[in-house]
């Protein structure tokens, strides 16, 4: 679905940028759009990571800690992105 708009998307960029003389996002909404986008990949990541972990968890509770650590990997990219706002 994202690589039929992701053209359809662009254009309406780049038509915004001539029509406006200057960027169609300025610094402040392009952090924005980074720490959400980066957001929304760590939830996607989680979805999976959590039931498996749970799953795992459930059958053996030894896996808790591997789980627990599985289940925090996908939050680093938050972390990261938002680090990287803070640099630029």
């Amino acid at each position: 679905m994202v690589a039929e708009i992701g053209p359809e998307l662009a254009d309406v960029v780049l038509q915004a940028e001539e029509a406006a003389g200057g960027p169609a996002l300025n610094n402040s909404g392009a952090a924005a759009l980074a720490v959400g986008l980066a957001a929304l990949a760590a939830g996607y990541a989680e979805r999976g990571i959590g039931a498996a972990a749970v799953g795992a968890i459930a059958e053996d509770d030894d896996m808790f800690v591997p789980g627990l650590i599985m289940t925090v990997l996908p939050e680093t990219l938050v972390i990261l992105a938002l680090v990287v706002v803070f640099i630029v």
